[in-house]
């Protein structure tokens, strides 16, 4: 790598470092104003002489009005990345520490790929990966365990839910139990929906939100059958078990497809891996043998096609077994 190309490259990643950090301290300073300002409603409510009960109301109408607010973001991007934040269980992480992650992940990356040595085309590519393409990986791994580990829990806190109703309390107080008898993410999900309703969004509008919030069928049939009991005034337990048991069906249904298509992975794992085992085995015997595919432009050629027909077949054949129930 020429020195030219180095000093830009630095001057690159400095620009971007302090872009990103700008943009905090616009953030945390904005915040701060308004911080300031809540304090200063707050003080001016505590010295009109209204009672207690008055400002609880007022904060509660405060906390309903914020909770409306923040569905309203101002940037699609923004948007974006809120969503992964809260269906990974991350609600009241700001959006600036996601941003300040990227960029501490994009600076490691391309310090770490220029110290490899690598190519100044590798390591803009390698830059682009750890800030954008890593943390969102992150936050899909977890969203995909935040779901399931929901998806174990989910009928057993209906069933709950519904012996509960039937001892006679209502579903709010039903939904409260359930919340701090269950702990992950059903509990803290049935807890939001719980505070939700406390400060008076209606229990189907919070259940829409915990669908949001947890986007899988199960949370949707959920929020659909407490839509649709509120509007017809059907028996609530009955949707309730028989959701749970559709739910039961469904979650056998998926384990039985993953045992029956565990076979047909394993093969294409191994299918797969095997040209890449053998060309790293060969290199560890004899590096001069594989020198020419490495290190030609005729063999590197022949690389990035084998690559790409592999990456093709392995994703045609991720489609051929991935069932979806």
């Amino acid at each position: 790598m020429s020195s030219a190309v180095l000093i830009f490259l630095v001057i690159l990643i400095v620009a971007v470092i302090l872009g990103m950090v700008g943009l905090l301290l616009m953030n945390t300073r904005k915040e701060q104003q308004k911080r300031n300002l809540s304090i200063i409603a707050g003080q001016a409510v505590s010295s009109s002489g209204d009672s207690l009960q008055d400002a609880r109301d007022k904060r509660r109408a405060d906390l309903a009005k914020k909770l409306a607010e923040s569905n309203a973001v101002k940037s699609k991007k923004s948007m974006e990345i809120k969503n992964l934040l809260q269906q990974a269980g991350f609600s009241n992480t700001p959006i600036r520490n996601f941003w300040g992650f990227s960029a501490i992940s994009g600076v490691a990356v391309t310090l770490l790929m220029m110290i490899s040595g690598k190519g100044p085309v590798l390591v803009i590519l390698g830059a682009f990966v750890g800030a954008l393409g890593l943390p969102r990986l992150f936050l899909k791994i977890k969203i995909s365990r935040r779901q399931r580990a929901f998806l174990e829990d989910f009928p057993d806190a209906l069933e709950a839910m519904v012996r509960l109703l039937k001892a006679g309390m209502p579903i709010g107080e039903a939904i409260s139990m359930v919340s701090r008898e269950f702990n992950g993410p059903v509990g803290e999900e049935m807890s939001r929906v719980y505070d939700e309703q406390k400060i008076g969004i209606t229990l189907a509008d919070a259940c829409m939100h915990a669908a949001e919030r947890m986007p899988i069928t199960e949370m949707q049939m959920f929020a659909t059958g407490i839509a649709i009991q509120q509007q017809t005034g059907s028996s609530l337990s009955e949707i309730l078990m028989n959701l749970a048991r559709v739910i039961r069906a469904r979650f056998r249904l998926k384990r039985k497809v993953q045992a029956l298509s565990s076979e047909a992975k394993s093969s294409a794992a191994i299918i797969a891996s095997l040209p890449v085992l053998v060309a790293a085995g060969l290199y560890a015997i004899n590096p001069d043998y594989m020198y020419p595919l490495f290190y030609t432009l005729k063999g590197k050629f022949f690389l990035f096609g084998a690559l790409g027909m592999m990456g093709f077949g392995a994703l045609v054949m991720r489609q051929m077994i991935n069932f979806k129930v």
